[in-house]
């Protein structure tokens, strides 16, 4: 779920990642994100370092005329994207969050803290 609160956390553990590893780091929402950048990180070369979040919709919409909804649309595309960078030897790791989301941002904000150490 795209808000400001969520951004930032997410910027947060973004210039973490950076700040502790040296590395050159982006973020993005899908699905917007996965025709552009996530083309580039697909193919090329084999240098990235990949953490896929995903979560829960707050609220789901059915898709008209369909018995699926967007959030099921939206997840498997990202489950997608995430079986496409391992097909390809990619190091990527998916973290889904479920429920509370400011609670799951900030839980796994601190795994990676101790994992950083």
């Amino acid at each position: 779920e795209r808000s400001s609160a969520h951004i930032d956390a997410v910027q947060r553990l973004r210039r973490m990642i950076r700040d502790r590893t040296k590395a050159a780091t982006c973020v993005g929402f899908g699905p917007r994100f996965q025709h552009s950048t996530g083309q580039a990180y697909k193919g090329g070369p084999n240098s990235g370092v990949f953490l896929q979040i995903t979560c829960d919709d707050a609220e789901d919409l059915p898709v008209p005329g369909q018995s699926y909804t967007f959030g099921i649309v939206k997840e498997a595309q990202a489950r997608g994207d995430f079986e496409v960078l391992a097909e390809r030897g990619r190091r990527a790791l998916r973290a889904h969050i479920s429920g509370d989301l400011d609670k799951g941002l900030e839980t796994l904000s601190r795994a990676v803290e101790q994992a950083l150490r």
